[in-house]
């Protein structure tokens, strides 16, 4: 199954900017695959600005988060692993989606092998949910 990480980034930072606030990604620094100035990490972690007007040619694919940033008045190209990014959020009010380690590759409500989690009738009677009973009306 497709990891839902890209796409939950995308809709976030869409939301973010529509919303007309600042949107920064929180990033592990120790990912091999990440491409970014020595100056912008600090600690194990990295928080970048990547609002339209800090950044230019923004791509957010499935695999990478790619653009090109100044950097000390520097323009820089920056690579981001998707399985890297930690969160998405507002600067201004914190608003935002943190992601999980499990959220890659192994989805919730899938099981090892990649298929859908079986859930019995005992666990929605559980839950207080009854099934769905449907019929053909003609």
């Amino acid at each position: 199954m497709l990891s839902s990480r890209p796409y939950l980034l995308r809709a976030v930072h869409e939301w973010i900017v529509d919303s007309g606030l600042t949107p920064h990604l929180l990033i592990d620094a120790d990912n091999p695959e990440l491409v970014v100035p020595d100056s912008a990490r600090q600690d194990d972690r990295v928080v970048l600005n990547v609002s339209p007007s800090a950044v230019r040619d923004l791509l957010m694919d499935d695999e990478l988060v790619t653009f090109v940033a100044r950097f000390g008045g520097v323009s820089q190209a920056v690579t981001v692993p998707i399985p890297a990014v930690q969160a998405i959020y507002a600067r201004e009010n914190g608003r935002g989606m943190m992601f999980s380690d499990e959220d890659e590759g192994d989805e919730a409500g899938t099981s090892d092998d990649g298929k859908a989690d079986p859930v019995s009738d005992k666990d929605d009677t559980r839950r207080g949910k009854s099934r769905p009973n449907l019929r053909v009306v003609k």
